[in-house]
């Protein structure tokens, strides 16, 4: 049987050996936690605690009347010590709580639900909402503005995306295994709550195991399991959509346009907490791994630990370290700052040794076109490099800049080793600050 895939793409060495063994094992939660205020796409929130207040597990601590945002919530109880910039993955400083933790785990009153697909439409929306959930396949767009999509779109699939293809990752990969049902429950619930009536898991086939339990779990002919060809970035939204339906996102345009949402693993999952039983999303779990730590594993963290504490809890760094990565090494972020924090979309933590972080200076291109071979947005990316090094913004525009989904394919495959992405995104973001002058 030929498998779902897409145009483009590449295989790099996936690694997931590391890890894909290892059942999810409890964090136990830091002494201090730093708790972001912005975790999301959209309006960051606002403190509703002060220093000296004690705060409840669960507890608001961060929220904000603007349409797209989400709320934040106390991982711990404890007591809130400051609230100041402090470092953030993306390298700028953010706003936080910090929390000295109590280690009582004292919950505020949570409103459980014992059979939650039979809450309405409103309700399920409403809790996701309360929670504070938002896209946790790295994206954080807040989950109950995207199931409220806008006019009158009718949505006729919900896709949960399994595939996980970023190198290293394994996450998904054990919740699937290791909470099925979860994934299951939490893919009707958010198929009820856009209205969509037909359910597609998609699960790269390098995870045969989470595939045949979901089958055997999913128990409606609703929803189908189907397996994808393992190539990256097959877990891409626009890729995996056309991968599964057939259907492709017009440029510049939204899945909900061709009547499709994409949610992830970790989102349905917690979709299930916060209906069932009440639970902010206060922790997800967490990929550490890499050659640079000593005990690679599969945690569940609290938002807020920073990263150094969950490196030592795999046993801390392996040799000198060359290079920690917040994410997978195709899409993620080098860090300088070890006390930055995990965070609501924070899908791995990637150590890589000395040895293994090689720096290249680019040489000329030679025109091959593998990076125009490999872009699964149909772009052409050497020529959206020389726009972008040349401040071409509007040329960069014309050309789909704005439709890179920043891969890194093209960068990956260039033999002169040319920074290719770093370029097209310094044009996406000349842009978009030239939009928002535009319209202010």
């Amino acid at each position: 049987m030929k498998l779902k895939t897409f145009r483009g793409g590449v295989h790099p060495l996936y690694a997931k050996e590391l890890t894909s063994h290892k059942s999810i094992r409890e964090m136990k939660a830091p002494s201090i936690l730093v708790v972001p205020l912005q975790q999301h796409i959209g309006a960051p929130t606002k403190a509703v605690v002060k220093p000296g207040d004690e705060v409840l597990m669960g507890q608001v601590i961060g929220e904000t009347d603007q349409p797209v945002s989400a709320k934040v919530h106390s991982p711990v109880s404890g007591k809130v010590i400051a609230i100041e910039p402090r470092p953030h993955i993306s390298g700028r400083s953010v706003l936080s709580v910090v929390i000295e933790n109590d280690e009582q785990d004292r919950w505020v009153k949570l409103d459980t639900h014992f059979d939650p697909i039979q809450l309405s439409r409103e309700e399920i929306l409403a809790k996701i909402f309360e929670a504070g959930i938002v896209g946790m396949g790295g994206a954080a767009f807040p989950t109950s503005v995207k199931l409220k999509p806008p006019g009158q779109a009718k949505i006729d699939f919900l896709i949960i995306n399994g595939s996980e293809c970023e190198p290293y990752l394994t996450a998904d990969h054990r919740m699937m295994i290791e909470s099925p049902d979860d994934v299951i429950l939490g893919a009707k619930l958010l198929a009820k709550a856009v209205g969509a009536s037909k359910i597609i898991i998609g699960v790269e086939d390098n995870k045969l195991d989470a595939i045949k339990v979901l089958e055997e779990k999913k128990g409606s002919d609703a929803i189908s399991i189907v397996a994808l060809d393992t190539k990256y970035p097959q877990g891409g939204e626009k890729q995996l959509i056309k991968a599964l339906t057939g259907r492709e996102v017009p440029s510049h345009g939204l899945p909900f346009q061709v009547g499709v949402i994409v949610h992830n693993i970790g989102t349905a999952i917690a979709t299930v907490e916060a209906t069932r039983d009440g639970r902010p999303l206060i922790g997800r779990v967490v990929t550490v791994t890499g050659s640079g730590v000593s005990e690679p594993d599969n945690l569940y963290v609290r938002i807020g630990t920073p990263i150094k504490d969950v490196i030592e809890a795999c046993g801390g760094f392996n040799g000198e370290p060359g290079k920690v990565i917040i994410g997978g090494p195709m899409m993620g972020l080098a860090q300088f700052d070890l006390d930055a924090p995990i965070m609501k979309a924070t899908g791995g933590v990637l150590v890589f040794t000395q040895d293994e972080t090689v720096q290249y200076d680019p040489m000329p291109c030679i025109k091959c076109s593998r990076c125009v071979d490999v872009c699964p947005a149909y772009l052409l990316p050497l020529r959206l490099e020389k726009y972008g090094m040349y401040d071409l913004w509007d040329e960069a525009a014309d050309y789909g800049a704005m439709d890179c989904i920043e891969c890194g394919c093209c960068t990956y495959i260039c033999p002169s080793k040319r920074h290719l992405l770093h370029w097209i995104r310094l044009a996406k973001n000349e842009i978009v600050s030239a939009q928002r002058r535009q319209n202010s």
